[in-house]
């Protein structure tokens, strides 16, 4: 059995937003300590996206701080909140690798298992994946049409419900995205990240997996919203920290979501699960 972990929605800071530097890395260490603890420990991590709050240099020298103490490699995917040059200007190596085109677009095998991460930084909030990143992508699949594939991107493809965060369904980049995963046998799952929160859907025929954010939640409140009308409705909530965990077993992979904190346990194995024939 393989696993790898994917966090999600970091929002690292610096002293210029004391409250988010604190409370966010508080939270990003109680995931990163519930995933070394995790057994068997995940082979690698893969951060999807919204790393830093506000794209800038000194958020991603906080950043190589705070995993510095990792024992588990990690790779990384950008987000709407990230910036492409000051993230290269201070990650390199096998966890921040770009395509031809200077996107933070790479494969990395984990055995039979394959992670394709993609870059989908760039146009509005909502997400942005051009002819130049979809023909990257295809030809990345095209290379290994036999290993059970991961896709790793920051925006969600398909709506979560949550009105204010959710792209429209005909953006060009979601119908181009589409074109380059539609009948890929290979593809088992798309993980995503941005909503910070938990949710599943289908795309283009493939499961979609989102993850919760290390940082602050978003409230579910799936009622319909004025873009331009404050309401005062709660738009974050502080619930638990959370990752995902994912399992490559028998060229299957399987998502877990797990919450990061301390929690008692309830029953311990006393007994045998099976009695001997």
């Amino acid at each position: 059995m393989l696993t790898i972990a994917q966090i999600t929605d970091l929002h690292v800071t610096t002293d210029k937003d004391p409250l988010n530097q604190r409370r966010n890395e508080a939270r990003l260490r109680q995931v990163m300590t519930a995933i070394h603890e995790l057994r068997p420990r995940p082979a690698a991590i893969i951060a999807s996206g919204d790393l830093v709050d506000r794209g800038e240099h000194d958020e991603y020298l906080e950043l190589k701080r705070l995993m510095a103490d990792s024992e588990i490699p990690i790779y990384y995917a950008l987000g709407n909140h990230d910036g492409r040059e000051a993230f290269l200007s201070v990650f390199d190596g096998p966890g921040a690798q770009t395509d031809p085109n200077g996107y933070v677009q790479y494969a990395v095998d984990f055995g039979r298992m394959r992670m394709v991460v993609c870059d989908t930084l760039g146009g509005p909030n909502h997400g942005e994946y051009d002819e130049a990143r979809a023909a990257w992508l295809e030809a990345t699949l095209d290379a290994a049409p036999d290993r059970p594939t991961a896709v790793i991107l920051h925006h969600p493809p398909i709506l979560s419900g949550i009105r204010w965060m959710d792209p429209e369904p005909d953006s060009p980049w979601i119908r181009r995205l589409a074109e380059a995963l539609r009948g890929r046998d290979q593809l088992k799952v798309l993980m995503c990240g941005h909503i910070h929160r938990a949710f599943n859907g289908l795309f283009a025929g493939h499961m979609v997996s989102a993850a919760p954010a290390t940082s602050i939640q978003l409230t579910l409140d799936l009622t319909e919203v004025d873009m331009h009308v404050p309401d005062g409705r709660e738009i974050l909530v502080e619930e638990p920290p959370g990752f995902v965990l994912l399992m490559s077993e028998r060229d299957e992979l399987t998502t877990h979501v797990c919450l990061a904190g301390d929690y008692a346990p309830a029953v311990t194995y006393n007994f045998p699960f099976r009695t001997l024939a």
